[in-house]
């Protein structure tokens, strides 16, 4: 609800009316934002879901969501893995593969999530579609049924009403939850899939060294090896990305 609101002054500064009613008014445009806004509810759920169940599911989705994202963007998008790559996703794979078997089990909330949320950038990598205000009509279909949820809790709960501290971090959670999700949509249509995949492994890796420096968790050597696969594979990637950079910059200068 608070997104709605920080999204909808924006459009207004940004004065984007027009472009807001363009995509209400296409019946395409608004079918796939519907359907991409099931995805961010069903992701919204099963977080939820997670944290009460099994506790905070961060680094495992972020892991799997990588390697979800490389495999839609060479099913759907014929997205081409160069040997490099390729060796690059291998290593990857069996670093997450290795934090599995610590873990004892498949973890299902954060597949739910890995699956949920890279076809969410499928859906945005497909939409020709702006992402503020694409972002804004997605928002906009939520907000009803938010707003319904407040209406049932306050009418089924007894409890005091909050207060203003309260208050003020919920409308935190606006801004918290829209930046990132427009960088996430302005990436989802200059990048590739595959990519943005390897990108997010970046995430966990700082969570990791986080946990080990500053709050000084205890780490084995099962984890250690993993993570280095996972740098390895960051390593291999973007150096294999660069070195094809600079080849295509010479063949542009050299047909000039």
């Amino acid at each position: 609800m608070w997104s709605f609101v920080l999204l909808a002054v924006l459009v207004a500064l940004l004065r984007r009316w027009k472009e807001l009613w363009r995509e209400l008014r296409s019946r395409k445009l608004l079918l796939m934002l519907t359907l991409s806004t099931l995805f961010i509810a069903q992701l919204v759920d099963i977080h939820l879901r997670g944290y009460h169940r099994l506790g905070a599911p961060g680094q495992p989705r972020l892991l799997y969501q990588s390697l979800v994202n490389v495999l839609l963007g060479v099913l759907f998008l014929r997205e081409r893995l160069r040997p490099r790559q390729i060796l690059s996703i291998g290593l990857a794979l069996v670093g997450v593969l290795v934090l599995t078997a610590i873990a004892g089990g498949v973890p299902w909330v954060a597949l739910a999530l890995a699956f949920t949320f890279a076809l969410y950038a499928l859906m945005r990598k497909l939409m020709p579609v702006d992402g503020l205000v694409s972002l804004t009509v997605e928002t906009l279909v939520l907000t009803p049924l938010a707003l319904a949820y407040l209406g049932y809790l306050a009418v089924a709960t007894s409890r005091e009403p909050l207060g203003l501290r309260i208050v003020g971090l919920l409308m935190l959670s606006g801004p918290i939850t829209t930046v990132p999700l427009l960088f996430f949509g302005a990436a989802a249509r200059r990048l590739r899939l595959s990519t943005m995949g390897i990108l997010q492994y970046l995430s966990p890796t700082l969570q990791f060294l986080l946990a080990v420096v500053a709050f000084r968790e205890p780490f084995s050597s099962a984890q250690l090896l993993s993570f280095a696969c996972i740098w390895t594979a960051i390593l291999i990637y973007a150096t294999d990305s660069l070195r094809a950079a600079q080849e295509y910059r010479i063949e542009v200068l050299e047909l000039d």
